[in-house]
């Protein structure tokens, strides 16, 4: 227990800046770590393909960290399992640990609650909810309740497929645009291509392996090779030394998702997509807040990079100059590494101080609510109107996804299946009755017991036409999913052409 204690809060603290990190933080976190662990530990084996409450607690925590959250926000994303198992109350968890952590964990279950009352998740009903979410609760609660989201769609794989595609669906429709909305770009996307690879395993394994056939060169990396020599150019010129103490060069991994978007809703041809290889520059300069300097810096580095290979300046972007809306700044280039006759893909490289880096990861707007603590009241509207637009923005990318609303199920035809099934007419479809229609169709009784066993939500050993009617409303989802995929692939395989005759993808080694 000494051992994971002392682990998870080195990896807790650690992944804190320590300028952020005070003493108070450091003890509250560990307070709840010691708290916390040995009550996890103690707690009923969990059932096969279920984690340990303990490991899920500490990977909830160290996403939180990751994102610099505060220690209040990370107590509440280990202890959220404990409350969750019924071991402590938020009285407990108030008492022992403080107010903040217990209010956080209260509104992170209401959001929980919220979002399990909305039974049809089409467009309009979607949109409600995130402008609910956005207007009504605690940003850092709303950023736990992401940081909980991704860690499950992380361990996915011991679900049966259509629930896998249910809460994809929830994530890609809801959580994903929030995750924009708070500018927290790290969640977004990964939440992004993991909702994409569930809803969609066919389309995405067409833009994985045309991503990885462009990220590699026989055996070696691409990326790995230019991030080297990037680095090392950097660190050998005189002038960016002296001005800085500090330079990390980051291979940036492409969105699937984004890059589906750019090929097929955003009509590009293959070689329009200009970041499938992606760098970014972090400088820290060696005057702290010293922004004149970092800016000197960023610029420096251009030219630098712009000695190594060829800009595309149609495609290069000063957002240093000319930030954002939202604040965001960085300098984007787009470089041709083609060399020796060998055709490459476009790189994209960003350069920023390490303060923009911190901006543009955790967002503005968001970082304004829960890091600066706004007194002014008007303020605080201004942002969270903006958050606001930037869901609705966000959303818009999420059109043509197929809804979970079935609207064009025509009643009277649910009805009709529901009463055929129900031979006696008493209302409800029994497990006899289901037997009987299935054993005509050709099925055994053991299908019909684990058809019962999904379909009854109550465990009253019958389906009402509720139950029933939701059943279909899943299962024609589903079939609208399959059909979209394989849509999806069609168009995917016209474009990026990587299948042989016989339809089966060629993988990059």
């Amino acid at each position: 227990m000494v051992a994971e204690l002392v682990g998870a809060f080195n990896h807790s603290s650690n992944s804190n800046c320590s300028s952020n990190l005070s003493t108070s933080s450091s003890r509250l976190l560990f307070k709840t770590l010691k708290l916390a662990i040995p009550i996890l530990q103690a707690l009923p084996p969990t059932p096969p393909g279920h984690r340990p409450p303990l490991s899920k607690a500490l990977s909830v925590a160290f996403i939180l960290a990751d994102l610099q959250m505060d220690a209040e926000v990370i107590s509440a994303g280990i202890l959220r399992q404990v409350l969750e198992a019924g071991a402590m109350s938020f009285f407990q968890v108030k008492d022992r640990i403080g107010t903040s952590t217990a209010h956080l964990l209260h509104e992170s279950l209401r959001l929980n609650n919220i979002y399990s009352k909305v039974q049809i998740l089409d467009d309009d009903s979607a949109a409600a909810l995130r402008k609910y979410c956005l207007t009504c609760y605690d940003s850092r609660a709303l950023i736990l309740d992401l940081a909980l989201k991704l860690d499950s769609m992380r361990h996915l794989n011991y679900l049966p497929r259509y629930q896998q595609q249910l809460i994809s669906l929830e994530v890609m429709k809801i959580h994903a645009p929030l995750a924009h909305a708070l500018s927290t770009n790290i969640l977004s996307l990964e939440l992004e291509d993991l909702s994409f690879r569930y809803l969609f395993p066919y389309s995405y394994v067409y833009v994985d392996t045309w991503l990885g056939s462009h990220q590699t060169s026989g055996s070696e990396h691409l990326l790995d090779i230019y991030q080297e020599q990037l680095l090392q150019s950097l660190r050998s010129d005189p002038i960016l030394t002296e001005i800085v103490d500090d330079i990390s060069v980051k291979a940036r991994s492409k969105s699937r998702y984004s890059t589906m978007k750019k090929l097929l809703r955003d009509g590009r041809k293959p070689e329009e997509v200009y970041d499938i290889l992606g760098l970014r520059v972090i400088l820290s300069p060696s005057q702290v807040n010293s922004s004149q300097l970092g800016e000197k810096a960023c610029y420096r580095t251009r030219e630098i990079i712009r000695s190594l290979w060829k800009e595309i300046p149609s495609r290069s972007r000063d957002y240093i100059a000319r930030p954002k809306a939202n604040g965001y700044r960085s300098l984007h280039m787009v470089v041709d590494i083609s060399d020796s006759g060998r055709h490459r893909p476009m790189m994209e490289i960003q350069i920023r101080t390490a303060e923009m880096d911190m901006l543009a990861a955790d967002g503005t707007a968001s970082h304004a609510l829960y890091k600066s603590g706004l007194t002014d009241p008007e303020e605080a509207k201004r942002l969270k109107a903006i958050m606001i637009a930037a869901a609705e923005f966000a959303a818009m990318r999420l059109q043509d996804l197929p809804s979970a609303n079935t609207r064009c199920l025509e009643i009277d035809r649910r009805d009709r299946v529901f009463c055929l099934l129900d031979k006696d007419g008493d209302g409800k479809i029994s497990i006899e009755e289901l037997m009987e229609v299935m054993e005509e169709l050709g099925a055994e009784g053991e299908d019909a017991r684990e058809m019962m066993e999904l379909l009854d939500s109550n465990s009253d050993g019958s389906l009402s036409s509720d139950e029933f009617d939701l059943f279909q409303k899943q299962a024609e989802l589903m079939r609208n999913l399959d059909a979209r995929d394989d849509q999806y692939k069609t168009l995917l395989d016209e474009k990026l052409q990587i299948s042989d005759s016989s339809g089966v993808i060629q993988a990059y080694t």
